[in-house]
């Protein structure tokens, strides 16, 4: 009796080590699949497309068809990332539950900081330049205010 437990402890913790591992386009613990850019880049045709909107990636070469805004607009986005294409048109929470449906898996979490990476260096060089948005009218609000004052004080004094 002991032996079976011992045989079937070490048959389960076999595979559970295997699964745990994220490996390109297979599944992990939570059994979500991860695919890379690279994986993903190749589904762009009208028989197979694959987008991904928020890190989540979707296989909607069944729905080429139905899209309200035809199936030309997803192909240009076919095997790339189209989540600021899907916020920008302003989808309904119906289009939104209509994902869910076409779910495959996840980016790949190295190539979600590649992405990362690049959205940060845009933050970055964005912060430095920012001041220049107040300080420029700032300092224009005080020149045509000291000139306004001069300019009433030389009227009132002739």
């Amino acid at each position: 009796m002991g032996e079976e437990i011992n045989d079937s402890i070490n048959t389960v913790s076999g595979p559970a080590i295997d699964s745990s591992s994220e490996k390109n386009g297979e599944a992990a613990d939570s059994g979500v699949k991860y695919y890379t850019l690279e994986e993903i880049r190749v589904h762009n045709m009208s028989s197979d497309t694959w987008l991904i909107i928020h890190d989540k990636v979707y296989d909607i070469t069944h729905f080429l068809d139905e899209h309200p805004g035809g199936e030309e607009v997803l192909l240009e986005q076919g095997g790339s990332d189209a989540t600021e294409s899907f916020e920008d048109v302003g989808h309904s929470t119906d289009a939104r539950e209509m994902l869910l449906q076409y779910y495959i898996g996840e980016v790949h979490m190295d190539d979600r900081k590649k992405k990362d990476t690049k959205e940060e260096l845009v933050t970055n060089s964005g912060d430095s330049s920012s001041w220049t948005l107040w300080f420029i009218p700032a300092a224009a609000a005080a020149v045509v205010g000291i000139m306004y004052r001069f300019f009433i004080f030389e009227h009132k004094s002739s």
